[in-house]
């Protein structure tokens, strides 16, 4: 290994290490809208993951991990956050409720809104921008956070929770390999376990993001690659598609080689193995006030 490279990666490591990482903090005081019951799987919860003051920029993500909405894929959530601390973004992993736990729509949606209100309404005490708070999203929870990018409001200014005051549109949004659609070009096992059996046509309509895209969607970032054979390089394109047609501002990368899930590059957080898409999204993300 060449010897900048080899120094670099140590600054990066060092840097990581001292990011600060909490307790999971329930979205929630209570109840969540629609909860099942008490357990684990009925509390949807945000990890913050705080990077060093040194580095921070006070931008901040908020991370959905994949895995078909059934599951939550590690190498999606805590190494995507490892990676934004490395360079000063404070990254908050979002568990979300899922069909595994017996839910479908709209409790994920819930679930994504609150934590972009949650991150604003505490933005002083964990030192970030409460109009730099974006989110990101891998597979089906690409597709959670492009259902946030088309699906946000404004907040409830009358509401007695402050939480609920707050805007829960992003500010911008990254989607890697991500579902957008639920049409032709889904993939199956994720709007089955999102809309569960026989969804309305209107309903399929609704969350088919492409479809849902205004002015008012927020800039993003969005990659896939041309060999995935999981979710359809086309979903990402036409997201795109759609973002240009009505003006929306966004960087679109497909590359041809790599399979569907790769994350950073590997299932062990590697800064080595770290893929081009982490650079060329830390680009866009330098164009967009998030990192220096």
């Amino acid at each position: 290994m060449k010897p900048l490279l080899t120094l670099l990666l140590l600054v990066c490591a060092a840097t990581v290490s001292r990011a600060q990482t909490s307790d999971p903090l329930p979205l929630w005081p209570n109840d969540a809208p629609g909860a099942l019951g008490k357990a684990d799987k009925d509390i949807p919860t945000l990890t913050p993951f705080l990077p060093d003051p040194a580095v921070a920029t006070g931008a901040a993500m908020v991370i959905c991990p994949g895995g078909g909405y059934g599951g939550l894929a590690p190498h999606e959530g805590k190494d995507y956050a490892r990676w934004l601390n490395a360079h000063g973004v404070a990254g908050f992993v979002l568990k979300y409720r899922l069909a595994s736990g017996g839910y479908h729509h709209p409790a994920m949606l819930q679930d994504a809104a609150r934590a972009v209100r949650l991150v604003r309404a505490k933005a002083a005490g964990w030192k970030v921008d409460p109009k730099r708070v974006g989110i990101m999203g891998s597979s089906a929870g690409g597709h959670l956070a492009s259902t946030l990018l088309t699906h946000f409001d404004s907040g409830d200014p009358q509401a007695t929770d402050p939480v609920e005051r707050e805007s829960s549109r992003p500010a911008l949004g990254i989607l890697c390999y991500a579902v957008i659609t639920l049409g032709a070009n889904t993939h199956q096992g994720s709007k089955n376990n999102l809309l569960g059996p026989n969804p309305s046509p209107e309903l399929v309509q609704l969350l088919s993001n492409e479809l849902q895209v205004t002015p008012h969607t927020p800039p993003c970032f969005i990659w896939h690659t041309w060999e995935d054979q999981t979710v359809k390089v086309e979903n990402s394109l036409d997201f795109a598609y759609a973002l240009r047609r009505v003006g929306v501002p966004f960087e679109l990368h497909i590359y041809q080689k790599g399979p569907h899930g790769l994350g950073l590059g590997s299932r062990e957080y590697d800064p080595a193995k770290f893929l081009d898409w982490t650079r060329d999204c830390l680009s866009w993300l330098k164009v967009q006030g998030f990192v220096r």
